[in-house]
């Protein structure tokens, strides 16, 4: 049960962190954004790198979000029927 939770929160963000990198690069250069002002050191693979997994971790958080409040709100309703059934 736990793959399946970690599946459910992970596939749906990693989507997610595609799409988010694919739009935010194809507007700004890797090379044009700053670091607390300065320009900063890194390569365009590596500031690439760090985008795509600082989204994929921002898309986790939400899906994780989502699922505990799913998981939740299910949990009430059914015993919420359980209640009424008996």
């Amino acid at each position: 049960m736990k793959l399946k939770t970690a599946i459910w929160i992970l596939w749906p963000s990693f989507l997610a962190a595609i799409i988010a990198e694919g739009l935010v690069f194809s507007l700004f250069k890797p090379e044009d954004l700053l670091l607390f002002g300065q320009p900063h050191q890194l390569s365009n693979e590596a500031i690439y790198s760090i985008g795509f997994f600082a989204f994929w971790s921002i898309c986790a958080i939400s899906s994780a979000i989502s699922l505990f409040i799913v998981r939740d709100c299910f949990l009430n309703s059914k015993s919420a029927d359980d209640d009424l059934l008996n």
